[in-house]
């Protein structure tokens, strides 16, 4: 049965609903700013994760420690990843690697090691299932966040909603997830399953995911044929020039801001190669290698199919059976696969589908996306005074870092800002709505 909160119950300043690393880091920023913001957040795992799935153990960060939950809102905070490697007792052998860039393993636990910290304002499995509004002389001023919880639901109440759902796994059209077809995010879970090796994968995608589970799948089972299959003509490199990073810098979610939208879609289109469907160089050396030196020896187990697709994947009694057809030729192959592994990505969620009819007072541009402000709070009508804040599906409106780390402890900094300075500013009547 629902429990509806009595009116004695809190009404929080936010709700943030998801606590990956964005929630984390506005959680940490109230924390230590405080300023007196009453928070929750709700998550429907059990305990903190983000991508566990894709926590092989030799997988580096492909972004610098010092884009940490903190450093670059603040740098002198208790909660960076460097404050984390002194209490690990391990700071001066990070030092001593003269690396920018830690074991993937190594940054999941700074983050479980933060959100520990925080753990008070953190309300787990909390599946947010519906937001219903809270009206006052017909406008919205705040939002009842109900959440289920085993059998049972609770309704919280909140005058801001900051959502940072992530991203969702995307396959392509026509493929199920299922035990013997896989998405990469669940990698790690799946293998420890097997109950016995398997003969041959494949695995789907040209970026750094599809090459890390090609070389970890290929060092895992030593006797296994290992099948990469992606529409490039090879794995391509990574842009992490000085220069191109600069996009990922918080200045440039200003320029990005204020560009015309063709000019926002050039910039997209230019730098997509810092972060999208491309590999670190390393990584691309060492799996041309494997496959150069099993060419010399007459043992080929590492199969590259280039400028190819899988026109087909059926599963059968024990495997799928995938066809891999290619773009050039239009021969097809076909693969008795154990395992297919689609490495092919996510996709933002759509924060707004949790709002029900309030979505109709939400402002879409002509690509049904969201209109959202520089403060990362969703454009409404007047009469929706309460805040709507977005962590993550803004790459239209803020550039291409919006689901990244790059810049989530200044995004946190700034929506923080702009909640304080909206419960501080007087309203000054019921049909005005701040900016």
């Amino acid at each position: 049965m629902p429990e509806q909160p009595p009116d004695a119950s809190p009404v929080y300043d936010l709700i943030g609903i998801g606590f990956g690393p964005s929630n984390l880091a506005l959680a940490i920023a109230i924390a230590e700013q405080n300023d007196q913001t009453d928070a929750l957040f709700l998550e429907k795992q059990e305990r903190f994760g983000w991508h566990r799935g894709m926590l092989i153990d030799d997988a580096t960060m492909q972004v610098s420690f010092l884009k940490d939950l903190v450093t670059m809102r603040n740098p002198t905070s208790g909660f960076s990843f460097l404050s984390y490697l002194h209490s690990s007792n391990r700071l001066m052998d990070f030092i001593n690697q003269k690396s920018l860039f830690p074991l993937r393993v190594e940054f999941h636990d700074y983050l479980e090691w933060a959100a520990a910290r925080v753990a008070d304002s953190v309300r787990y499995q909390r599946e947010v299932i519906a937001v219903d509004p809270v009206t006052e002389a017909g406008d919205v001023t705040a939002f009842d966040v109900i959440a289920r919880h085993g059998a049972d639901t609770t309704t919280y109440r909140a005058r801001n909603l900051v959502f940072g759902l992530g991203l969702e796994p995307h396959l392509p059209d026509g493929a199920t997830p299922s035990e013997r077809v896989w998405h990469n995010r669940d990698l790690l879970a799946r293998v420890e399953q097997l109950t016995t090796p398997p003969r041959r994968v494949a695995v789907v995608g040209a970026g750094q995911s599809a090459a890390e589970v090609t070389k970890f799948l290929h060092d895992r089972f030593p006797d296994t044929e290992v099948c990469g299959v992606f529409s490039r003509y090879g794995y391509s490199p990574s842009d992490d020039s000085p220069f191109a990073n600069r996009v990922f810098d918080p200045d440039a979610v200003d320029h990005f801001y204020a560009a015309p939208e063709h000019v926002k879609e050039m910039l997209l289109d230019y730098h997509g190669n810092t972060n999208y469907s491309v590999v670190d160089t390393d990584l691309i050396e060492e799996l041309y290698r494997r496959t150069y030196q099993e060419k010399v020896l007459g043992t080929p187990r590492l199969r590259l199919f280039n400028v190819s697709r899988v026109a087909e994947a059926v599963e059968t009694g024990d495997g799928v059976r995938a066809t891999v057809e290619s773009l050039t030729t239009h021969e097809k192959t076909v693969l008795d696969c154990d395992v297919l592994v689609y490495a092919t990505g996510y996709r933002p969620a759509d924060p707004l589908r949790l709002l029900g009819d309030l979505g109709a007072l939400c402002h879409r541009d002509d690509q049904d996306r969201p209109v959202v402000a520089r403060d990362y709070r969703v454009r409404t009508d007047p009469e929706l005074r309460a805040g709507l804040y977005l962590q993550g599906g803004t790459e239209h409106t803020h550039g291409i870092s919006s689901s990244l780390l790059s810049t989530t402890a200044v995004r946190a900094g700034q929506i923080l800002r702009s909640i304080s300075d909206r419960r501080a500013a007087p309203l000054v009547h019921s049909g005005w709505s701040l900016p």
